[in-house]
């Protein structure tokens, strides 16, 4: 596994910060962030690799629910303060106060052990998300509905997330910043394609099978129920694992728009919905690629 501040090396109890120990890292400090725009597992990743290489070495502690970032660390504030601010996910300096090691937990192996529980998850929602962006795609594009193959980008995204934070593990920053950039990219395409397939099909009229977005929906929405439950019991061992659950939990939410706007696709007879929910979920993973080419 990694060290620092990268890979899945974050616990939630109180006496864990990292595979590294405060002490090892030589922490004088810990200083807390609000960062407002801090909501998914992708944040949490570009916050990690962004300061992965800060000297000296330091340790962060996620609470992605509150929107609060702890940063364990030496002299060297204002170079870590500069380095969220350049992200613009809104980041404030909440306090800074001194530490005392001895408070926090030096077991290397017990985290280890729970990263790699951790990381099997994740492989599987990889796996899942993977799958079904597949599917909904080549559903998306028999049934011309733009709402399912926005719903598939959306599963790519997913897998993109997970997909990066597991190859980057133990690798170096040049290439997790390279596999990072090259799924924003990949996303920013994809989500362009889906706008202009939504504004194709507004100008020349498409006839999306409500049917098939119904029952693709169900079948997207039982994949992200499936991840739910595949989290759950790992929710609370660490921040990246919360934000997996609240990601997955989106996910959910979004599959349900795709199933309502199908019935309204039935009830209507009109295409809007569909479109609709398309445009909303495409802007969506577009603005999420965004913010990862905001990486330097």
């Amino acid at each position: 596994m990694s060290t620092n501040c990268s890979g899945f090396c974050t616990n939630s109890g109180e006496n864990s910060i990292t595979e590294e120990s405060i002490s090892d890292i030589d922490a004088s400090f810990v200083s807390e962030f609000n960062v407002p725009k801090m909501d998914c597992p992708s944040e949490e990743r570009m916050i990690r690799m962004t300061l992965e290489d800060i000297k000296p070495a330091i340790a962060l502690k996620f609470d992605i629910p509150n929107r609060q970032v702890k940063v364990f660390h030496k002299d060297n504030l204002v170079q870590i303060t500069k380095r969220l601010e350049v992200l613009n996910y809104g980041a404030i300096l909440i306090n800074t106060k001194e530490i005392d090691v001895s408070h926090y937990d030096k077991t290397i192996e017990s985290v280890k052990q729970v990263d790699m529980k951790e990381a099997k998850i994740l492989i599987w929602l990889l796996m899942i998300n993977a799958i079904m962006f597949v599917i909904e795609l080549t559903v998306g594009l028999i049934s011309q509905s733009a709402g399912l193959i926005a719903d598939s980008l959306d599963m790519f995204a997913d897998a993109a997330v997970y997909g990066i934070a597991l190859y980057a593990v133990g690798k170096s920053s040049q290439l997790k910043h390279r596999a990072a950039h090259i799924s924003g990219w990949l996303q920013v395409v994809l989500a362009l394609g889906v706008l202009g397939e939504v504004a194709r099909r507004f100008i020349f009229g498409s006839e999306p099978i409500s049917a098939l977005m119904i029952g693709f929906g169900v079948i997207a929405l039982i994949a992200n129920v499936w991840c739910l439950m595949l989290i759950f019991k790992s929710k609370d061992s660490g921040s990246h694992m919360k934000a997996s659950w609240i990601f997955s939990a989106n996910d959910v939410i979004a599959n349900a728009g795709v199933i309502m706007a199908g019935f309204l696709v039935a009830v209507t007879g009109s295409a809007y919905p569909d479109l609709i929910i398309g445009f909303i979920i495409a802007i969506i993973v577009l603005n999420g690629a965004r913010r990862i080419l905001q990486l330097k």
